[in-house]
């Protein structure tokens, strides 16, 4: 009986998924053509860029913060007489290249564009992966970034100036109120950015430093199980240290994959013997079987000055049902004793201000009370604006009379859409120059030929390193299970 059971619960798993496979591929196939007249999805090999088939033992990843996959970088960038000999001239920028103030320049575009990812489907991986860990599941190349994970996590210093400013302040209240704004500018870099990083190795180290924006940076792949990065930066006048870790819990909720980044983020301000604690909210990615893909960042983020006691309480606003709430952020500096010192609200994907509570409060009601006039009196519309799908770049932030900017995000270049929506900050991560290949470690991300061939628009050879770097990797980790040898970090 049991087992006529368990066969009966597997039929209608396959029926169901059979059903859903068809649906999700009607729908893609019906997108694209409504898009730019793409060819059937059924005349694209499923298979052409699964580059990284394994074993039982194998690790997979999904979503564009998990770094599961993890070996020793020794000697694992030893390949096909490495990656540095590979790239042309043309591809690597000029070290000699600098300002009238002596700071080096610094590219401001990839060498190629990405590709079109309209002719793939997230839903040709996931179909095969039905009953697996989110865990297990391989992307293919075509779905990432031209960034390692550690790179990606070095956006957090795109806006260090907050942070200068913070030290340079004399009031606690006015301190939170940057730190606050760095927090929030810390996920801007996020929005639109539905690539995947590639999965740091166990070992894998990035460096970095910026003259112009006044720190030094390292990271480093600490962990395989599980999957952890860790980083230290600090600033170059010694006013500031700023050190933390991800390990990122991957949920996947059949349309969409939330990313929620566990880790504590420290920031020192030297100056003052003070210690920031936060950690970030919860990010997640939807429309992944079909649709277009789309970002939104939820969930509260309390940062807490360990020397005073105030904290900064900020509520990132789920999208909600007819995207009202779409990015917004909003919450109060309090003391120790809870009572409110200012309100704080914007966009993550925008700016930041601040305003007097009570005025915050106000508008806060009236606002309230708009809403519910103005939803009384459209009883009838409901249902054509539950059909308008909100996106990244819906209506801007309302400033609300005396307000303070305290943050507002730096444009993006025109380029940025043909580069993988990158930054002009994140355009420059992964420069390699001659100077450089002297001084880097072996392990730094910039000599990953992956990553490398991916950024010079060689798919197919990127696709080919990937592979060779996961098989080589569990070659290694399975030797060191062999030998019961302990992974060290250096």
């Amino acid at each position: 009986v049991r087992n006529l059971k368990l066969e009966h619960e597997q039929e209608k798993n396959k029926i169901l998924s059979e059903a859903l496979e068809t649906l999700a591929t009607e729908h893609h196939e019906l997108e694209q053509s409504l898009v730019k007249g793409s060819p059937p999805l059924s005349i694209i090999s499923e298979e052409q860029f699964y580059d990284a088939v394994s074993d039982s033992e194998s690790e997979k990843s999904l979503s564009g913060f998990e770094t599961t996959t993890a070996y020793s970088l020794e000697d694992s960038m030893e390949s096909k007489d490495t990656v540095t000999s590979s790239v042309s001239e043309e591809k690597v920028c000029d070290s000699g290249e600098s300002l009238s103030n002596g700071i080096k320049k610094h590219r401001t575009s990839l060498p190629s564009p990405m590709f079109s990812r309209n002719d793939f489907s997230i839903w040709s991986i996931l179909r095969k992966c039905i009953g697996m860990e989110l865990s297990k599941i391989t992307m293919p190349v075509i779905f990432n970034e031209p960034l390692s994970f550690l790179q990606r996590l070095t956006e957090y210093m795109e806006h260090t100036y907050l942070i200068h400013k913070a030290s340079s302040l004399s009031s606690t209240t006015e301190r939170m109120q940057c730190v606050a704004a760095f927090a929030v500018s810390a996920v801007a870099s996020q929005w639109e950015r539905t690539g995947k990083p590639f999965n740091p190795l166990l070992g894998e180290t990035y460096e970095l430093i910026r003259d112009d924006l006044g720190f030094r940076l390292l990271s480093e792949q600490v962990s395989h199980h599980p999957p952890i990065s860790a980083f230290y930066a600090e600033g170059l006048n010694n006013d500031f240290v700023f050190h933390g870790s991800i390990y990122p819990k991957l949920k996947f909720w059949g349309k969409s994959v939330e990313a929620e980044p566990k880790g504590t983020m420290t920031l020192e301000l030297l100056e003052h013997n003070e210690a920031y604690t936060w950690t970030n909210p919860t990010c997640c990615v939807h429309n992944i079987i079909v649709g277009k893909l789309w970002i939104e960042q939820y969930g509260n983020v309390e940062i807490t000055n360990h020397k005073t006691g105030e904290k900064c309480v900020l509520s990132f606003k789920p999208c909600g049902l007819f995207g009202k709430e779409l990015h917004k952020v909003e919450g109060y500096i309090q003391d120790k004793s809870k009572k409110k010192l200012c309100a704080l609200y914007g966009k993550w994907t925008e700016c930041l201000y601040s305003v007097d509570p009570a005025t915050f409060d106000a508008y806060k009601k009236n606002d309230k009370k708009n809403a519910e006039e103005k939803k009384s009196s459209k009883q009838v519309s409901n249902a054509e604006e539950s059909d308008e799908m909100p996106l990244p770049d819906s209506e801007s932030v309302y400033v609300i009379p005396g307000s303070i900017l305290l943050w507002k995000i730096t444009p993006r270049p025109p380029n940025s859409a043909q580069m993988y929506n990158f930054t002009s900050f994140a355009m420059a991560l992964n420069e390699l120059d001659k100077d450089m290949e002297s001084v880097i470690p072996k392990t730094d991300c910039r000599l990953r030929p992956d990553i490398r061939a991916m950024e010079n628009g060689e798919i197919d050879l990127a696709s080919e390193e990937k592979k060779r770097l996961e098989e080589k990797q569990r070659t290694a980790r399975k030797n060191r299970s062999k030998s019961e040898e302990d992974w060290k970090t250096r």
